[in-house]
């Protein structure tokens, strides 16, 4: 009885040692509500103070400013997109790296490499995507390009860490389809990928493997 014990404890720790060798595994849950609560934060500040009036009609409210004023709009709506962005990433890598440190492991590893090349390659080519979108006054189309190129890039990156960063993409680009067809509706869908998806994944991620 005791050999098959001890065969069993064998098996679950060279299954361990594997899984660690080939996944990610110090992404943090409370990267994910961070994430989210930055998002929430930009929506905000997009819909009260760059957008004045709150509108979520893109299409009318662009028609009715001067070209002046629009480009004015479109680098005030990047520099709130790149700081939600950076804020998110900082934060991601800082909780992280603690959490690679304290189950004394090293952070930045060959699966951690191909991750990371994984998720920057659908990410940088949406990037470029929304800049050419939003210089062609193509509006109604930048939050669902945002949420489908950033699904796309967590179902490629999804592979190297937990399975749940995998459902939390497909999630993702559901939502961006779903919001082509409600334009007007852009910024809530925004809250919805970006802010609640992120909080509910984060929460469940630390509960999970955290707690």
């Amino acid at each position: 009885m005791e050999n098959n014990s001890k065969s069993i404890e064998d098996i679950r720790t060279i299954r361990r040692i594997m899984e660690e060798s080939s996944r990610f595994l110090s992404l943090s849950g409370l990267s994910g509500v961070f994430s989210g609560a930055f998002a929430i934060a930009g929506a905000l500040v997009a819909y009260f103070l760059i957008l004045k009036n709150g509108s979520m009609h893109f299409d009318e409210y662009f028609r009715s400013l001067t070209t002046e004023k629009t480009i004015a709009i479109r680098w005030q709506l990047i520099a709130d997109a790149v700081i939600v962005l950076t804020l998110a990433i900082l934060v991601a890598l800082c909780l992280s790296i603690r959490k690679a440190k304290h189950a004394g492991k090293n952070f930045w590893t060959p699966v951690s490499k191909r991750l990371l090349i994984n998720l920057l390659i659908p990410l940088i080519t949406g990037g470029i995507f929304i800049i050419i979108l939003l210089f062609q006054n193509h509006f109604q189309l930048i939050v669902p390009g945002m949420l489908i190129f950033y699904g796309l890039a967590l179902v490629s990156a999804g592979k190297f860490t937990y399975n749940e960063l995998f459902y939390l993409g497909i999630l993702e680009i559901i939502t961006g389809l779903t919001s082509t067809f409600f334009s007007d509706l852009s910024l809530l869908f925004w809250v919805f990928g970006f802010g609640i998806l992120h909080i509910i994944y984060g929460l469940g991620m630390y509960r999970k493997y955290e707690s």
